[in-house]
Formats: structure tokens, sequence, C-alpha cells
């Protein structure tokens, strides 16, 4: 499962990361352009799920190719 690491006092965000590096760069971020501040800010998820609906659309449009080939 990946994390998108969200800073609470301004717009920066991290890419999506494993957990321990995703913590890592917000920490860092905090430290060089937030000093003295608490961490804050909010985690986004992409796990399961989106890999999920991403193999169920690949599934559909494989189907869809391979109907219209068949005509």
């Amino acid at each position: 499962m990946t994390n998108r690491y969200w800073c609470g006092e301004c717009d920066f965000r991290t890419l999506w990361l494993e957990k321990a590096e995703g913590q890592r760069q917000l920490v860092g971020h905090y430290a060089r352009k937030h000093p003295g501040t608490p961490l804050g800010g909010h985690v986004e998820n992409r796990g399961t799920a989106f890999r999920t609906r991403m193999g169920c659309l690949l599934l559909a449009a494989a189907a869809a190719a391979v109907a219209v080939w068949r005509r």
C-alpha cells in the first residue's frame, strides 16, 4: 500500500510512497519549511482498491478489444 502525505501548513505533498519514506519526507519538509511547528496534515491512502479498479478497467478494455476483433 502506498500513501501520500500532505503538509498541514502549506500545499506540500509527497509522491505516492511507502509509509516510512513518506513520513521521512514529511518530517524533512517540516524541519526545513516550518521549524518548531508540530507535524500536521493528513495521509491519503492508495491501496488495494485502486489496484482492483485498475485491474477491472484493464480487463474490460481487453474484453472490448476482443469483441471488436472477433466481428
